[in-house]
């Protein structure tokens, strides 16, 4: 492994755990045109997200493809981390974020079931570290390999879309702490902890939350998913010395 910062990221390999996501978009169109070749795993079929994937650029590395996996189904991340292996040899980064939330007040506790706090826990935590877990080998075998987790600042202000979506986050940024730690020298670990992001990740929040929220926040507005794919990017290509970090992009709303 190297430090040196990186300009472009020709022959890199990058996965990226829902990539059909908001966020998961906006990062593979980052990645790609710094050279780099995107993989998406998503629990829909290829054929449904290849079209996304054959808008990137293509550069030198090979052409963007589509994996099918549930990051619930330690089987099917397995078998999907094999299909990678084999089609393009390598993986040099993992980006998680797949996971789902829905709103539920935190002191509405009697709607925050069981089932319900199981489901996002399941998806949210125990689905970041089964994903980690897939695909090690290959990470380990890059000798520079990195992977991003998509956190929140609800996992340390203790405010979010519901209490289980708060433990779950909170587990995802002492997870990564952990597995920087194990996984060193020659995988980085890193956390990027995005506060209200423009999109329809959150059911049934619109504008007006947005607007709401925009003037709590310091910077006068809520971020964007290219705010949070960018710091994906410096990940990969500036912060080459960090690992064990949890990078707050909310433009102050945890202040």
């Amino acid at each position: 492994m190297t430090f040196e910062s990186l300009d472009r990221l020709d022959g890199r390999v990058v996965v990226i755990a829902g990539g059909k996501g908001a966020i998961g978009r906006a990062a593979a169109k980052r990645l790609a045109a710094r050279g780099a070749r995107i993989i998406s795993l998503d629990r829909s079929q290829p054929l449904t997200v290849q079209p996304m994937l054959n808008a990137l650029p293509v550069v030198g590395s090979g052409e963007h493809f589509a994996v099918t996996a549930s990051i619930t189904d330690s089987a099917q991340l397995i078998a999907a981390a094999r299909a990678v292996a084999d089609r393009a040899g390598r993986c040099d980064m993992l980006i998680n974020s797949a996971g789902f939330t829905r709103s539920i007040a935190a002191a509405d506790l009697d709607s925050l079931t069981d089932e319900v706090f199981d489901e996002i826990v399941q998806t949210n935590l125990r689905g970041v570290f089964s994903t980690v877990r897939a695909f090690v080998p290959l990470l380990k075998a890059s000798g520079d390999g990195l992977v991003v987790n998509v956190s929140s600042i609800a996992g340390f202000t203790g405010s979010g879309s519901n209490l289980a979506y708060v433990a779950a986050k909170a587990g995802v940024d002492v997870l990564t702490k952990s597995l920087a730690k194990v996984l060193a020298p020659s995988v980085r670990v890193i956390a990027i902890s995005p506060g209200v992001v423009d999109s329809s990740f959150v059911p049934g929040r619109g504008s007006d939350f947005n607007e709401k929220a925009a003037a709590s926040i310091p910077l006068k507005r809520v971020g964007t998913v290219h705010d949070i794919a960018s710091a994906i990017e410096a990940c990969a290509t500036q912060l080459r010395f960090a690992t064990g970090s949890r990078i707050v992009i909310d433009g102050g709303r945890s202040l």
